[in-house]
């Protein structure tokens, strides 16, 4: 049955629009019109802007346990990844449905319809499979329906703990043996409704070189999207060069592994030569800044990036925070610290990112817009709240990106269903409780 939303005012390609009628069936956009003085009768009416979903290309929903724990003491990346292994080891098939389903209710609060996550806890501690080699992805793809968004499953090949060298203990559960083994695994996994299957390269350390070739080729066969942690750490470049004379990037190249499927996430510690082979290839960049200045890993070139030619998408990846807001401005912000200029990225290109690119990052390329025939995904932000009341409604865009917060989320529309209400989750009634239940059984004795 058809159903129809009026939107008070509402982002529309590409500029805000104001009483806007977005009409739906079967889970799609079939009409938008503008300009209405008043809602038609029996619409559901949606007080602020409404945008498109918002897209996180970049996910690990167990990190969500680490939130507050993490923050304790000093570090690095490499001393917090320590942490991340213990809480890792404790996660089961039923303890993972229950955490990232609340995690994915987290999201659609912050106004997020569609994740992309980057899965490698395959097996049981130890490496051995579970009775369905892939009941950790489902119990992925099941919380993400639970939660009411949509999800690309990212399922990571991931064989060793550097270059040359065989899984650590922790990492005995990420690995299939080799690529040949993940490939066989990961062609069990069925696309649905809500869910789509990708590919992922964990990074160019804990994939040998010469198998970078065969995840590639995979994600090829199937027109899938393929993911790769990339320079997080200048470590990692470090030892890059010293066992292949190339950066990670040019490895990627030279393996095939690059182009307009595949998403480069962090890219942080790049040289000119890197920026202009990921730009060159349209590959996606995912810049997660929130995770990148909470683990010290340093602001990534984005601008440079862009103007070779990669568009950007968002992630929330180690959710310090979720908030794409957040994620979007910070892209701006970071680099007005980096170059002291102000205003490289409109709110429309950082509103681009977070919704437009981070869909199609997620092989959802019909996403991400507010248009006859896209799904109608959509989130509506609050103007009237503390952070965001006061601009005129024609400066939306600048307000929902330099100003709001998650917690100006008041809709969000997934496939025409409403998933959360003036602030509330339908689905996920006691969102709070459930990230209280599900972390505590992951961190606790």
């Amino acid at each position: 049955m058809p159903v129809t939303f009026f939107a008070e005012h509402a982002w529309v390609g590409g500029a805000v629009a104001s009483g806007v009628v977005i009409e739906v069936s079967g889970g799609r956009v079939c009409g938008v019109r503008t300009g209405l003085a008043a809602p038609p009768p029996g619409a559901e009416v949606l007080r602020g802007l409404t945008l498109p979903g918002l897209a996180n290309a970049h996910s690990h929903a167990f990190h969500r346990a680490l939130r507050g724990i993490a923050q304790r003491g000093s570090g690095t990346f490499w001393t917090w990844r320590e942490t991340m292994y213990e809480v890792a080891g404790r996660l089961d098939p039923d303890a993972y449905l229950e955490l990232a389903r609340a995690v994915y209710a987290e999201m659609a609060l912050a106004g997020i319809t569609c994740v992309g996550e980057f899965h490698y806890l395959h097996h049981a501690p130890g490496g051995t499979p579970y009775g369905d080699p892939n009941a950790m992805g489902e119990a992925l793809i099941e919380a993400a329906a639970q939660a009411g968004i949509r999800i690309t499953l990212l399922d990571t090949c991931y064989l060793s703990s550097g270059f040359g060298a065989p899984p650590e203990r922790h990492q005995l559960r990420f690995s299939d043996g080799d690529a040949d083994a993940w490939a066989a695994r990961a062609s069990e996994l069925k696309e649905r409704a809500h869910a789509r299957i990708g590919a992922a390269v964990h990074s160019v350390r804990a994939v040998p070189a010469e198998q970078i070739a065969t995840v590639a080729r995979w994600a090829a066969e199937r027109d899938a999207p393929l993911h790769v942690h990339l320079s997080e750490q200048p470590a990692e470049n470090e030892a890059c060069l010293a066992a292949h004379g190339r950066t990670p990037a040019g490895l990627l190249a030279d393996s095939g592994a690059l182009g307009p499927r595949t998403s480069a996430v962090h890219a942080t510690h790049l040289t000119g030569g890197d920026i202009a082979t990921l730009g060159g290839s349209g590959t996606t960049v995912c810049m997660c800044p929130t995770t990148e200045r909470d683990l010290a890993d340093g602001i990534g070139p984005a601008a440079d990036l862009a103007a070779a030619g990669s568009p950007i998408s968002l992630g929330s990846d180690s959710h310090a925070v979720i908030d794409l807001f957040e994620e979007a401005r910070a892209v701006e912000l970071d680099e007005r610290l980096r170059t002291l200029r102000r205003g490289t990225w409109s709110a429309a290109a950082l509103l681009r990112a977070a919704t437009l690119d981070g869909h199609a990052s997620l092989g959802w390329p019909e996403a991400g817009r507010i248009e006859a025939g896209a799904p109608a995904d959509f989130v509506t932000v609050a103007l009237d709240s503390v952070r965001t009341a006061g601009p005129p409604p024609e400066l939306g865009a600048e307000t929902a990106v330099f100003a709001a917060s998650a917690a100006d989320v008041r809709n969000v529309v997934v496939g025409g269903r409403p998933v959360v209400r003036d602030g509330a989750h339908l689905l996920v009634p006691d969102v709070p409780g459930a990230l209280s239940r599900a972390i505590a059984r992951v961190t606790r004795p």
